[in-house]
């Protein structure tokens, strides 16, 4: 997936277990290195929504430590089967300090939102790592400012050069 943020191109990659148990011996491979994550549940189904904090503490164990998290709860337009109260999702999101969105995949209401906010909230924090990579680093010399680093001649001849095909 691409996006724009800031002007920038974005490119991410999305790996989707569904919350499938199948997928759970290998879960903690997908999480290293991972930046960036959406817990989703079905409002229909309160056992998805119990699942997220387990899905929340993995995520936590196994992934980077500035890792953004947003939960989502999904199936919106599915209101009238709703198990899951709206407000549960919120205090739980509260509690957690993630960022919260309802979404509809079937009418595609906040699914992208749900993507480019997840993306710019990523690319902010790396962009913030890398400024204060850069500045730890020291200040970069200017062009034309940089080192002088003088070799000198090992063969004892400085005076005497010889072209490659010299005999």
């Amino acid at each position: 997936m691409t996006q724009f943020v800031d002007g920038n191109t974005v490119k991410a990659q999305i790996w989707d277990t569904a919350g499938q148990e199948r997928y759970r011996a290998i879960t903690s491979a997908y999480y290293r290195g991972a930046v960036g994550a959406l817990l989703v549940y079905d409002i229909t189904k309160s056992q998805t929504f119990d699942n997220i904090q387990r899905w929340l503490c993995e995520l936590r164990d196994h992934a980077d430590s500035n890792i953004v998290i947003m939960m989502d709860e999904n199936k919106s337009d599915l209101n009238h089967l709703r198990a899951v109260a709206e407000q549960d999702g919120q205090s739980l999101t509260e509690k957690e300090g993630l960022s919260f969105l309802e979404t509809s995949a079937l009418e595609a209401h906040n699914v992208e939102k749900a993507f480019q906010t997840v993306l710019t909230n990523i690319y902010h924090i790396v962009s913030k790592k890398a400024l204060a990579a850069q500045e730890a680093s020291g200040p970069t010399p200017l062009p034309g400012q940089g080192t002088t680093i003088n070799v000198p001649d090992s063969s004892g001849n400085n005076n005497t050069k010889k072209g490659c095909c010299s005999t």
